[in-house]
């Protein structure tokens, strides 16, 4: 497909801040506005709409009763703006306080030194945290406990080795076609067992500054070899339109970059962020692909559903990376359950990671076998399409391997030996053909 030519400019990109620039400016005007009324039941009592579209999004009566309860004073057009929800972030203990009965393992680590990585959830993602149950798996996943201040064996804070691959800030160039292009160290919501943990959402380490996005692309420029361009973080998506558009122009144009992706959880900590003006902006630079971080089935609300929904209809091909964690999502039927929900979603599940070994995981981190156990309780009881490939990221920059369960069981004479998801033992025949009975034309019909 010939690509389109844009008219942004060379240069330094828009101002407006490369963290979700333009924060203060005003959210979308509602596109097709649903006249307001109130519904009461025959008894005259108030009836909640299981959907209200407020500013073209809709908000479930689940998050409409947490803001009503704890952002009282919010009225429900900021609370869909995606830059109101980034701006109060919850990051003190005190603010998760007053909503959450935190546990004194929890308080503990919240009480820390500051060492450990910063904490920050959306005031819509703490909508779907269980206040009275710290092992509640979306919970687990965004508080800090004291076991991420331990280090354990093989643990590094840079396991990848992405470091040694990277020849200019902000991108790795690992494979031979395709590069790691990092635009933020940003995100909205931090992920307690985040791979990037080293540089994402600390003060000390550099901000992707215009300059170095510029350094970037004219490393992309300059290797003809490069075809394959993610655009990752941080999260892209907490960019403003306009910066990101700027990058994606830029990428557009490299005549040797065949394809883009964005890298991002943004759709799931943030559904309000997928608003009709971005995905009009990035359907002008297809082929674009998003990989969309997906934890557990109850992140799979009907604001997330609405948010993936949108970005398929504007053409973009969805698919989902989940991290395989002990206690969260470790078992057959959670893991059934998120892949079924993904594809009414149009969402493709992608990748089953095994968990990085960066320093402070290992609570997180289950063993080689278990990843197996899903992949082959999943193989046979659900679409082949819906499974992830289960992979290891390998320490020290070898990249990502596959790992399968045991189905080719080795040779019998001229056949394979494979057992199917049952456990069935089959043949197939694997040996020399020239000496076999030829067919008549009627015997084969």
């Amino acid at each position: 497909m010939e690509k389109q030519n844009t008219c942004l400019e060379d240069g330094e990109p828009p101002d407006g801040g490369l963290v979700c620039g333009a924060l203060e400016s005003k959210p979308e005007k509602e596109e097709n506005p649903v006249p307001r009324r109130t519904i009461r039941s025959a008894s005259g009592a108030m009836i909640v709409p299981k959907r209200a579209n407020v500013s073209g999004f809709f908000m479930s009566a689940r998050t409409a009763e947490f803001r009503r309860r704890f952002f009282k004073d919010v009225s429900p057009i900021e609370w869909n703006d995606w830059r109101w929800q980034i701006r109060h972030s919850i990051t003190t203990m005190g603010e998760l306080e007053r909503m959450l009965s935190l546990s004194d393992d929890e308080r503990t680590a919240l009480k820390g030194d500051g060492s450990a990585f910063p904490l920050a959830i959306t005031p819509y993602y703490a909508s779907l945290l269980d206040p009275d149950n710290p092992l509640q798996p979306l919970r687990r996943t965004v508080i800090p406990v004291t076991a991420e201040k331990v280090r354990n064996q093989g643990e590094h804070e840079d396991p990848l080795g992405e470091e040694a691959d990277s020849p200019v800030p902000g991108v790795v160039h690992r494979y031979p076609d395709r590069v790691l292009f990092l635009v933020t160290d940003f995100c909205s919501t931090y992920c307690r067992y985040c791979t990037r943990s080293r540089m994402v959402g600390r003060q000390t380490h550099r901000n992707m500054k215009a300059d170095s996005w510029n350094k970037a692309i004219e490393y992309i420029e300059s290797n003809p070899s490069i075809r394959d361009v993610l655009v990752s973080g941080g999260d892209p998506l907490t960019l403003s339109d306009e910066r990101l558009e700027w990058l994606l122009s830029r990428l557009h144009r490299i005549p040797h970059v065949e394809v883009v992706r964005i890298g991002t959880k943004a759709p799931v900590v943030l559904p309000q962020r997928i608003t009709p003006a971005l995905c009009r902006m990035l359907r002008k630079y297809h082929p674009l692909w998003m990989s969309i971080h997906f934890t557990h089935p109850q992140e799979l609300t009907e604001e997330v559903e609405r948010a993936c929904e949108n970005l398929a209809n504007a053409g973009i091909p969805l698919q989902s990376q989940t991290v395989l964690l002990a206690g969260i999502n470790d078992n057959v039927d959670t893991m059934r359950r998120l892949v079924h929900g993904l594809v009414k979603m149009r969402v493709r599940p992608y990748y089953l990671y095994q968990c990085d070994p960066i320093i402070g995981s290992g609570h997180f981190r289950t063993s080689v076998a278990k990843g197996l156990e899903i992949t082959r309780g999943l193989r046979g009881y659900t679409s082949g399409f819906a499974i992830p490939m289960y992979v290891i990221d390998c320490p020290g920059g070898g990249g990502k391997v596959p790992l399968t369960p045991e189905y080719a069981m080795g040779r019998d004479g001229d056949d394979i030996l494979l057992k199917n998801y049952e456990g069935n033992i089959y043949r197939y025949f694997d040996g020399k053909t020239e000496n076999r009975e030829h067919l008549s034309c009627k015997g084969s019909l």
